[in-house]
């Protein structure tokens, strides 16, 4: 397949508030209420021809920038700012391949996110929304969806001159790409918060009666989960109590646990005495050995400066908040990491260029590389829909979902769209207590009808209600 050349027309942002059904709790953050913002991008090719693309994310307070002078209103500018520098850079009216698009502004982006005081991670918040709106706009040109799309390289994937991996300029990563055939079914990851009531003796007076879980126990009666995340809230002593009692729970359901520690311990030492007490507790002896691998425990600011090689030994360890930049991965191989995160609010070249990492390392040694599925509480519609093409792609066999669970599904969306979206992924998608939602039935999601042209959406946006939304900027 041919990687066609294009311009850019146009990008328009638009947002919708999402108020979440549950508080979301992890690290000292607790998120009630946020924007979803929703791109819509037309490209143009040297027919004349044009097409549109769309893409969408939650505008999380308190993960991107964990500054505690911060207001999260703060926090949602500082991600407008990374979109808008993005479409100034992105609409420079040259043609190139949707990969030359990213290629070309990705380290400019990040030095002006950084004197404008963005951190990595939320400059490329931008370029990571833009990118996904641009290739499905691609692929409906080209009449093929993701999957199809990705394995013939129809974005021009070409890091030979690109100078943003040059580790993998021995690796044939066209050959790697051909290699993905997208699932047909993918396992829910349940997230635990640190807000979340355990049991439904747990749930407080003013927990939500509209007929959805609002329990751990009560989720795992509806959706049939058998793999689970649990945050960690970096006290060692309150970690192992709260651990104690999701194990009650989760104890013969549970077939793989992970843990994130989303930065709350200060440094390697203090998670390792943590580890060790919550490996050599008697009653935690069955969720330990679940226990796959932990997400980024150490601070920001000290996971890429401690060697934590002695601790992943014990335990694999994923990098995700200071996975920030492309090279971030290799820093935290150096240390002791093996895994990383794929998260589409990252971009997911990154995640295609991670996952071909793992598959170099691997093929290369004894350690196991690996890629994880992470969410950021991605919500139903194009957001859930193409984060769970990109992993399906990737072969990953389980992803952390946790958006249907805090948020009312499509609520917030008039229910023209709804039904739209609802007859177009009819598997994906139910109709329970009063909105469209995501469809989880033994703890596993069904994507086969994510297999429609352009990226995840089979459509130009038509399903989705603009006019009900703000289009502010």
């Amino acid at each position: 397949m041919e990687a066609l050349r294009f311009h850019i027309d146009e990008i328009r942002f638009s947002e919708r508030d999402v108020t979440l059904r549950l508080p979301f709790k992890f690290g000292a953050a607790t998120v009630r209420s946020c924007p979803e913002v929703y791109v819509r991008s037309r490209i143009r090719f040297a027919d004349g021809s044009a097409a549109i693309g769309c893409a969408a994310e939650m505008m999380i307070p308190k993960w991107f920038d964990k500054n505690p002078a911060l207001s999260n209103e703060d926090n949602f500018q500082q991600l407008r700012d990374a979109l808008l520098a993005a479409r100034s850079a992105y609409l420079d009216k040259s043609a190139k391949t949707a990969w030359e698009h990213y290629a070309g502004h990705y380290k400019a982006l990040l030095a002006s996110g950084l004197a404008a005081g963005l951190n990595p991670l939320v400059a490329s918040y931008g370029p990571a929304l833009l990118d996904r709106a641009i290739f499905d706009a691609l692929c409906l040109k080209l009449n093929c969806n993701f999957a199809k799309g990705m394995s013939a390289n129809a974005a021009g994937m070409e890091l030979r001159g690109a100078g943003l991996a040059d580790d993998l300029l021995d690796f044939d990563l066209s050959r790697f790409m051909t290699m993905h055939m997208p699932r047909t079914h993918i396992a829910a990851r349940h997230t635990v918060g640190l807000a979340d009531a355990i049991r439904e003796s747990d749930k407080p007076a003013d927990a939500p009666t509209d007929g959805l879980p609002a329990s751990l126990e009560a989720a795992i009666a509806r959706y049939g989960h058998h793999h689970f995340k649990l945050k960690l809230c970096g006290k060692t002593a309150a970690d192992l109590a709260r651990l104690e009692a999701i194990n009650e729970v989760t104890e013969g359901h549970a077939r793989l646990i992970t843990l994130d520690g989303n930065e709350q311990y200060p440094d390697a030492d203090a998670f390792a005495d943590f580890f060790g007490r919550f490996t050599s507790t008697p009653a935690l002896a069955s969720l330990a050995a679940k226990t796959v691998f932990v997400e980024q425990p150490i601070r920001r600011d000290q996971a890429l400066a401690q060697d934590v090689s002695r601790l992943a030994r014990k335990i694999p360890l994923l990098v995700d908040e200071s996975d920030a930049t492309l090279d971030a991965f290799m820093q935290a191989k150096i240390l002791g990491y093996t895994g990383v995160s794929s998260k589409s609010c990252k971009g997911f070249y990154k995640s295609v260029i991670n996952a071909a990492r793992c598959e170099k390392w691997n093929n290369e040694g004894t350690t196991h590389y690996f890629l994880s599925g992470e969410d950021l509480t991605m919500q139903a519609g194009i957001g859930v829909q193409q984060d769970l093409a990109l992993v399906g792609w990737l072969g990953l066999t389980h992803v952390e979902r946790n958006g249907h669970h805090y948020v009312n599904g499509l609520i917030a969306a008039p229910s023209d769209e709804q039904q739209k979206l609802l007859h177009s992924h009819e598997t994906l998608y139910e109709k329970t207590a009063g909105a469209v939602r995501l469809h989880i039935a033994a703890g596993q999601i069904a994507l086969d009808s994510l297999e429609a042209p352009g990226f995840a959406t089979g459509t130009d946006g038509g399903h989705i209600a603009w006019d009900a939304m703000r289009s502010v900027y």
